[in-house]
């Protein structure tokens, strides 16, 4: 069963982002445009042009740089508590437009007052990962850059909180958010070092965070927190409005209605398959979009902009997550604790190895919860020692799920050897899994490299 459990799971981790069938990709853009970009390109990507197939994609855009090493891969990087400072999300603003726009004589749908009011508090996002490339020369790694969005939500005693897409964060060795972008005329002082705080990948949401002495006064005169609307009370054919960082340019705007509501989609991000029930707009979400604004004719934000379909024979079909589904989790993202990459050689390590994603065609198919399988526990080291057995289903980590081992790594390097967390799993008891709760002291490099090379010998 579990030879079985692990070639799919390899596969799905393996399979073609361009596969024409039912599948979802990422698309970038290191083949977008030929002219020259504007002078703020080289602090993030640029759309790619659309797939010539049917699929649905993440809009989020990339470009490949020069050739880098580094970490290979990465997913949710989040974690802890907020010391004494807690956030939470702004349910109303009085520089936010709280009038509905009105149509001009020709018929168009005016939404200027909706973008003077509310522009301010979206910002452009820059993401630079390092991505792992197979060749039949091997493997390398490249340094990548890409662009996206997000919503400015609230602040706490230190910090600026923006909302965006996991997708659009994840990986990240650098993070930078560029506020009032304004294409070529853009201010270099308002592109800001910004950190992961918190992560939700099946949502695909992220909380990202600024420190206000960072940002120029001027600045902070000039941004606003979003205002959060009520996505229940949403009705098709209501008018809307979608600010974003199209195609890494800078900030700009489309309009048009809400198409339908709780439309099942389901993307594949990060080697995983996430489904979930977005509102659809015919508003133009480009590549770049991801993680910006949906606003209502109020200029309340109603949703986050996330996904599109991409075809030849369709047109005006994005997608966007409902703000009243996610703002717990969002909330409870904004109070996470803030972290740094530690050095490798400070690095924690759990203690388990030849790991396997439970991928949802494999939870499906044999019954399992999602998460990572551990097929070896070492001996001696934190794992072992808080009681985690071979069998057993990786599933959160000190308040974040997991759905894959490539994510599990990653959230770990956020960790120093020494330090304690709760990892909860669920663990085969009989015929039906149970959840335990596990406090592990991780461990470090050289006792995981130590202890792994004598298990292999026996």
């Amino acid at each position: 069963m579990y030879d079985d459990m692990n070639k799919s799971s390899e596969e799905n981790m393996t399979g073609n982002y361009y596969d024409t069938g039912s599948s979802y990709i990422h698309y970038d853009s290191s083949e977008a445009m030929n002219e020259k970009p504007p002078k703020k390109k080289k602090k993030g990507g640029f759309g790619r042009t659309v797939a010539k197939c049917l699929v649905l994609a993440l809009v989020f855009g990339s470009v490949s740089g020069a050739a880098f090493t580094g970490v290979n891969y990465a997913g949710n990087q989040v974690l802890g508590i907020s010391g004494s400072s807690v956030a939470s999300l702004s349910k109303s603003n009085a520089s936010v437009a709280s009038t509905t726009t009105a149509s001009t004589a020709s018929g168009a749908y005016d939404v200027s007052d909706i973008v003077e009011n509310c522009m301010s508090s979206v910002v452009s996002i820059t993401n630079v990962s390092t991505q792992e490339f197979r060749t039949i020369f091997g493997n390398y790694e490249q340094q990548s850059q890409s662009s996206g969005s997000g919503i400015i939500i609230g602040e706490n005693d230190t910090e600026l909180l923006i909302v965006t897409n996991n997708h659009v964060v994840s990986g990240a060795n650098e993070l930078s958010v560029y506020f009032n972008s304004d294409g070529e005329d853009a201010d270099e002082s308002n592109v800001i070092s910004a950190k992961i705080k918190g992560t939700d990948a099946d949502k695909d949401l992220a909380v990202i965070a600024v420190q206000l002495s960072d940002i120029p006064e001027e600045t902070m005169n000039q941004i606003k927190i979003a205002t959060i609307g009520d996505s229940t009370n949403l009705e098709v054919g209501e008018p809307v409005v979608a600010i974003g960082n199209a195609y890494g340019y800078g900030l700009s705007v489309t309009s048009g209605i809400i198409s339908a509501l709780n439309r099942e989609v389901t993307v594949e991000s990060d080697g995983q398959t996430i489904t979930n029930k977005l509102i659809q707009t015919d508003a133009a979400i480009n590549p770049g979009n991801s993680g910006g604004a949906l606003l209502n004719s109020k200029g309340e934000l109603i949703g986050i902009n996330s996904v599109k379909f991409v075809s030849e024979d369709v047109e005006g079909m994005g997608y966007a997550i409902p703000i009243s589904d996610v703002e717990s989790i969002i909330g409870d993202l904004m109070n996470k604790q803030t972290r740094d990459r530690v050095e490798d050689d400070q690095k924690g390590y759990l203690g388990v190895s030849n790991c396997v994603d439970v991928t949802d065609e494999v939870s499906e198919s044999y019954n399992m919860p999602k998460g990572v399988y551990v097929r070896t526990v070492l001996e001696g080291l934190g794992a072992d020692q808080a009681g985690l057995q071979e069998g057993d289903i990786i599933t959160e980590l000190d308040g974040t799920t997991i759905t894959g081992y490539d994510q599990l790594r990653d959230l770990l390097s956020y960790y120093s050897a020494g330090e304690t967390i709760e990892v909860k799993v669920q663990r085969l008891e009989g015929s039906e899994y149970t959840e335990k709760t596990l406090e592990v002291t991780l461990s470090t490099a050289s006792e995981a490299s130590s202890q792994s090379q004598s298990q292999q010998s026996k």
